[in-house]
C-alpha cells in the first residue's frame, strides 16, 4: 500500500511537470495530456520492463491512467496560475523525483534484485519519465546537463537499498530518502550546483 501510495503522488506530480512544460512549448489539449502521462508513467514502464513486469504495471490498473490524465486537464484549464508558479513546480519536479525513485527501488528490492540492481532501476525510476519529455519537446534531457538531477536520484537510491540491508523498517527510511533527493535537487536550483562540463573542446 505504501508503494502505490508513494506511485500516484509521484504520477501526479510528474504529470503536473509534464503539462507546465507542454503548454509552454504551445501544444494542444491531446498533447498536453499526452506529455504528462509520458512524463508521469515513462519512469515506471521502463522499471517495470527492466525488472521483466509485463505488461507495465502502468497499462494494468487504471489509477495509473486517470491520475495523470486528470492532472493534464487541469493543468491546462488554469496553466495561467500555474505557470506564475514556477518555484512550486520545480518544488513538486523534486518531490516527484523522490517519490518514484523510493517507490523505484523498493519494488526491486521486493522483486529481489541486488543492492546495485536496485539502486540503478531506482534511479531510471526517477528520470525515466522527465528523460522522455524533454525528447519529445526535442530538447536535450535534463539529466544529461549540468544541473544535479540524476545524482541527487541515485543518492536516494543508495539510502532505500542501505536500509533494506540493514533491516531497516521501510517507512521511516523511504521518507528519509525522499527527504534526501527534495533536499540535493532543491539546493542543487537554489546554490546552482552543476556537475562539471568538459572545458576548452572546440566541436
Amino acid at each position: 500500500m505504501l508503494l502505490v501510495v508513494l506511485e500516484l503522488v509521484g504520477i501526479a506530480v510528474f504529470a503536473a511537470s509534464g503539462a507546465v512544460a507542454a503548454v509552454r512549448a504551445g501544444l494542444d489539449v491531446f498533447g498536453v495530456i499526452v506529455l504528462a502521462l509520458t512524463t508521469a508513467l515513462g519512469g515506471g514502464v521502463l522499471r517495470d520492463l527492466l525488472l521483466g513486469v509485463t505488461p507495465p504495471s502502468a497499462l494494468v490498473h487504471w489509477p495509473y491512467l486517470l491520475v495523470p490524465a486528470v492532472t493534464g486537464l487541469v493543468v491546462f484549464r488554469h496553466h495561467p496560475r500555474v505557470a506564475r508558479l514556477r518555484r512550486a513546480v520545480l518544488l513538486l519536479d523534486a518531490v516527484g523525483l523522490g517519490l518514484f525513485v523510493t517507490a523505484g527501488t523498493s519494488t526491486a528490492l521486493a522483486l529481489g534484485t541486488p543492492p546495485y540492481t536496485a539502486c540503478l532501476i531506482g534511479m531510471t525510476s526517477g528520470i525515466g519519465g522527465g528523460a522522455v519529455r524533454d525528447v519529445l519537446l526535442r530538447e536535450i534531457p535534463l539529466v544529461l546537463r549540468r544541473e544535479i538531477y540524476a545524482v541527487a536520484a541515485l543518492a536516494g537510491g543508495v539510502v532505500v537499498t542501505s536500509g533494506h540491508v540493514l533491516g531497516l523498517p521501510p517507512g521511516p527510511v523511504a521518507l528519509i530518502a525522499t527527504a534526501l533527493v527534495v533536499a540535493v535537487r532543491v539546493l542543487a536550483l537554489w546554490r546552482k550546483w552543476n556537475a562539471p562540463v568538459a572545458r576548452g573542446f572546440d566541436a
